[in-house]
């Protein structure tokens, strides 16, 4: 009797497994910020970094950017792709409100957005008044 129930508790466990959707997995992303990074490159002495979470069951982006440096106050700044390092591209995810550091903020990607983040093809850039296309700017790569 006690190999039947325990037989019977190991075939419910497995169906239930079987049957219960896929977790989320949240996959973290850093970037360095530089201005050699920039494209066109840029002489700035300006520095950040970008932690970026991504939950890939909502699509759900969030990310704190930490810089210092800049020529003067950040204008904008944005994550741009799909491109890989080097290249330009346009706007994917716009930043609204205080540009000061730290920024913090989320949003939910769209299918193509999360595809180029994932596959390594996004970017995030800050730009100032004296570097109009971009004064510093990083690659998003998968983080340990």
């Amino acid at each position: 009797m006690r190999n039947f129930v325990m037989t019977s508790l190991i075939v419910a466990a497995t169906a239930f497994g079987a049957l219960s959707p896929a977790f989320a997995e949240e996959v973290t992303f850093k970037a360095m910020l530089d201005g050699k990074s920039e494209t066109p490159p840029t002489t700035s002495a300006g520095m950040g970094a970008v932690t970026a979470k991504f939950d890939t069951a909502t699509k759900m982006l969030s990310w704190t950017v930490d810089y210092s440096g800049l020529t003067g106050p950040a204008t904008m700044a944005h994550f741009h792709g799909p491109a890989p390092v080097g290249k330009a591209a346009p706007i994917m995810v716009p930043l609204q409100g205080s540009l000061a550091s730290p920024i913090s903020g989320s949003a939910t990607l769209t299918d193509d957005q999360a595809k180029a983040l994932t596959d390594g093809m996004m970017y995030f850039n800050i730009h100032t008044e004296a570097n109009k296309p971009g004064e510093i700017r990083g690659q998003l790569e998968k983080s340990m």
